[in-house]
């Protein structure tokens, strides 16, 4: 018996001596840019949080951010979120020459806030470039079908880097950069289903600027998936996580903004965070997909869609409760999350 044991500790030294087994090299998280109309809803305000929070635990890597309405503290507000959550040197883009839809915002003036003398929330932004150049660049930078975008503002700033030539960042074109660089883009615009049984509903993220839609529902190459306006009211946010889940450091840019926009107990609809919880977790089962459709805006702003076997499009489904309850669950719990300033924390 005794040669027995002393064969099974030689054998579980031998073990415990073996070099470790080699790990298969993790993939890369995939890439976001995050194209938005932040200055008037705060859902805008709520997606950015939540971008952070899914780079924190991995997920994705917030590659760019680039603001598709005229306002000049739009991208201020933009930097003020990303620094709150250590990220303060993601770049930013703006809608530049020609300009986009002006509009005002009630949480744009956070940026100007002070207490005792000094910034509530800091930033430093100064001058932000065009938002065709920062796309132009993030994408050039990364491997070939890496980025995903989300757009859930007006279509001004994607419409306009379609018809852009090869520059000091890539020889493609527009067309071209996208096509190669980019999986799919996740939009928040149209509607897929009757609205209060308005089967021609105009929804306002397209009609802002009906024209540069039209171009992205026609010409962007790669598949679209659309959130239309019915699955944000489908899975409003509830005010009670405002009052409760942010409390972890005095003020919180995500709990100032929601409440200037529209406080408690006003419950939010979700349209821009739907668009993004899809562009970095699709395969996590919150929502079914509609098979193949090709999309047209009309003059109007109406964003008809047909079945086709051939469309580059579909959008998005909410097929019953208990799939929405996972949705608004997991939209609290990334929104609500901490900052990740660990010392070895993730960059």
């Amino acid at each position: 018996m005794r040669g027995v044991w002393s064969f099974l500790i030689a054998g579980a030294s031998l073990i415990a001596a073996a070099p470790p087994t080699s790990r298969a090299a993790e993939p890369e998280p995939v890439g976001v840019i995050f194209d938005t109309d932040i200055c008037g809803d705060v859902d805008d305000v709520l997606a950015l949080g939540m971008i952070h929070s899914l780079e924190s635990r991995g997920a994705c890597k917030l590659l760019a951010v680039t603001v598709s309405v005229d306002n000049p503290k739009a991208a201020l507000f933009v930097d003020l979120v990303n620094t709150f959550y250590g990220r303060g040197r993601v770049p930013v883009g703006v809608v530049g020459e020609g300009g986009g839809a002006k509009e005002d915002g009630k949480y744009l003036p956070m940026v100007d806030q002070k207490d005792d003398g000094k910034p509530r929330y800091p930033h430093d932004l100064v001058d932000a470039p065009p938002a065709t150049a920062v796309i132009r660049k993030a994408l050039a930078a990364r491997p070939d079908q890496s980025v995903v975008i989300a757009q859930v503002g007006f279509s001004t700033n994607l419409a306009r880097l379609l018809d852009t030539p090869g520059d000091e960042f890539s020889p493609l074109t527009g067309v071209e950069l996208v096509r190669a660089k980019v999986k799919f883009l996740s939009l928040m615009a149209g509607s897929f289903q009757p609205i209060d049984g308005n089967a021609h509903y105009i929804e306002y993220n397209v009609v802002k600027d009906i024209p540069s839609c039209a171009k992205l529902a026609e010409k962007w190459p790669t598949e679209m998936i659309w959130s239309g306006f019915e699955i944000g009211i489908a899975v409003p946010y509830p005010a009670t996580s405002i009052e409760r889940d942010y409390g972890y450091v005095e003020h919180h840019p995500l709990a100032e903004a929601y409440i200037l926009y529209n406080p408690p107990p006003h419950n939010r609809p979700t349209w821009d965070l739907t668009s993004v919880l899809y562009a970095v977790q699709p395969d996590r089962g919150y929502f079914d997909v509609s098979g193949p459709v090709a999309v047209t805006i009309e003059k109007d702003g109406h964003s008809k869609f047909v079945e086709d076997p051939n469309g580059r499009s579909r959008y998005l489904i909410l097929r019953d409760d208990s799939q929405k309850a996972r949705v608004v669950e997991a939209l609290v719990q990334l929104s609500s999350q901490p900052p990740d300033h660990r010392e070895g924390a993730r960059p």
